[in-house]
């Protein structure tokens, strides 16, 4: 299976000079945890997730209204072709102990995000077990 078929196209993403409260806003209302951080038109410098504004935000002190996305977003991109096989994916997902993995084009556009949630609807208990075990070995890390 193709990671298109798969992947959510319909994707809430923010930009570096909006706040943490614009953004916490928009996940509130749309009942996410995870925003791609885009540059422009859609090509992804990193990811902000619900997690990144608790840590690095409100365990800080740090007043929402007033951070930026700029300041506390992971710099990280795991992403796949959107015409990578789903092997490929996980993988990624596997080996950077990542719940979610972006999908762009060549140009680094996002066009999609997969999450552990979409591969359990699609492959067998034993695959989809295994790379959730995998992914939930970085919250054991030190």
């Amino acid at each position: 299976m193709q990671c298109s078929t798969l992947m959510k196209a319909d994707i809430e993403s923010c930009q570096l000079d909006e706040t943490i409260e614009q953004v916490a806003l928009r996940m509130k209302n749309r009942g996410i945890g995870f925003v791609p951080v885009c540059y422009g038109e859609g090509e992804v410098i990193g990811t902000l997730t619900d997690r990144d504004i608790v840590l690095r935000v409100v365990a800080e002190g740090l007043l929402a209204s007033q951070t930026k996305v700029s300041d506390v977003f992971t710099r990280e991109v795991v992403s796949c072709s959107p015409d990578d096989d789903l092997s490929v994916a996980e993988a990624a997902m596997s080996k950077h102990k990542k719940s979610r993995i972006l999908c762009v084009d060549q140009d680094g556009t996002l066009v999609g995000v997969i999450s552990l949630s979409d591969v359990a609807r699609v492959e067998t208990g034993a695959r989809s077990s295994a790379l959730l075990r995998s992914v939930a070995q970085r919250e054991a890390r030190p």
